[in-house]
């Protein structure tokens, strides 16, 4: 057991400390810079009262990144207790006030008397980079989507027509409009030409797409107010989404790249349905270290793949989702698990047996990935790929 807990309330710029004993005296309290001196200089005060410290924080990522490391680097034990915890225990104690020091009193009093705070590891690098990738692809994701809504919403006002027929989902579609906007431009052209000009592009079914931009063209005669304007900026958003379209695709070979690198790459590709993008969403939510979930069920409720009771008064076995989770990783498994019942029958039939018990398909899906969620742990844990059990055939 440790004889002193330092509480570290995490800022951006300065961080504030504050070291109690067993008795849960304080015996020191400051506001450090979050400099790499400063730090080393407090961890050395810090261990000055003893080598046997434990550090706790509220925020294991982003500002308190150079504290972690500093402490982790020479094997100094660090728990971390989310900021909804420190939140709720700060109304146990005196004071309705909120200061850096009484913060980070609470998160070391709460470290002393509690004993279940995760405990921090020292990172993976390759598990680091896949989650800086991954997060950084969601970015770009978030951002064509919203380029490509306003391109939708530009091109309302231009001709609702194209709009209403054009499927900006498609990347020859989008590339069309950086050369040709308007219903006018489009029906002078012809097919023949737009069919020409996109096979010049490297866009494959130029024929039915120049053909469906044609016909949508001849919908609407009327030049709009502001169409030249307007189409100059379709232009410009259009060229935004294939530089987005350009990063993604150079995103996705480097996590494919960095994901063969990590010992577990294996293992998690060899489950049904769980591809190069999903399999690095997974080591990038959980660390790629399986032993930081301990049962399959900490894995399972981290993805809010399992319900928590929420029971009051005369009610009992009220079963509810839990309020905080890791959606990248939900999103993962219930993505491959959709994606499994295409290539898997043991998937396959296991979801058609939920569906014959009256669950509908959502239920299912998360059915089929909590089952998925003990399977992927087990064999993770063991180190050994899936392999899908041969069909059992009857005795005549």
């Amino acid at each position: 057991m440790p004889e002193i807990w330092a509480g570290v309330d995490i800022g951006k710029e300065h961080h504030h400390c504050v070291v109690i004993d067993a008795q849960g005296e304080r015996l020191l309290s400051r506001r450090v810079l979050n400099d790499e001196t400063a730090l080393l200089e407090l961890i050395g005060d810090v261990l000055a009262f003893s080598e046997d410290a434990l550090g706790a924080v509220d925020i294991n990522l982003g500002g308190a990144a150079l504290l972690i490391g500093l402490l982790l680097s020479p094997d100094q034990p660090m728990v971390h207790l989310t900021g909804l915890a420190v939140h709720q225990a700060s109304a146990a104690y005196r004071g309705r006030g909120k200061t850096y020091a009484k913060d980070a009193f609470v998160i070391a009093a709460q470290a002393r008397m509690r004993k279940d705070p995760g405990v921090l590891r020292p990172g993976d690098e390759t598990a680091v980079d896949l989650k800086i990738l991954v997060r950084r692809r969601t970015d770009l994701v978030n951002d064509r989507t919203r380029q490509l809504n306003r391109l939708r919403e530009q091109l309302l006002e231009i001709c609702p027509a194209l709009e209403r027929v054009l499927s900006l989902t498609n990347k020859g579609l989008v590339l069309l409009l950086t050369g040709y906007r308007t219903p006018a431009a489009i029906r002078r052209s012809g097919a023949k030409r737009i069919e020409t000009w996109l096979k010049n592009h490297k866009v494959s079914g130029v024929a039915s797409l120049a053909r469906a931009v044609v016909e949508g063209a001849q919908f609407q005669h009327t030049a709009l107010p502001g169409e030249t304007l307007g189409a100059s900026m379709a232009a410009s958003l259009a060229k935004g989404v294939l530089v987005l379209e350009e990063e993604i695709a150079e995103l996705d070979t480097l996590i494919e790249i960095r994901l063969h690198e990590h010992p577990s790459a294996e293992v998690i590709r060899s489950l049904p349905g769980m591809g190069a993008m999903l399999g690095a969403t997974f080591i990038a939510a959980t660390g790629g270290d399986i032993e930081a979930f301990c049962t399959a069920d900490r894995l399972a409720a981290f993805a809010c793949l399992s319900l928590v009771p929420r029971d009051s008064g005369r009610v009992s076995g009220n079963m509810r989702r839990p309020r905080r989770y890791h959606r990248g990783l939900l999103r993962a498994f219930s993505l491959s698990s959709m994606a499994s019942l295409r290539s898997c029958p043991a998937s396959r039939a296991y979801y058609e047996r939920k569906r014959v018990e009256g669950k509908g398909h959502k239920q299912a899906v998360l059915s089929l990935a909590r089952r998925r969620a003990n399977l992927l742990w087990a064999r993770i844990r063991d180190g050994a790929c899936y392999q899908a059990a041969p069909p059992i055939t009857m005795a005549a």
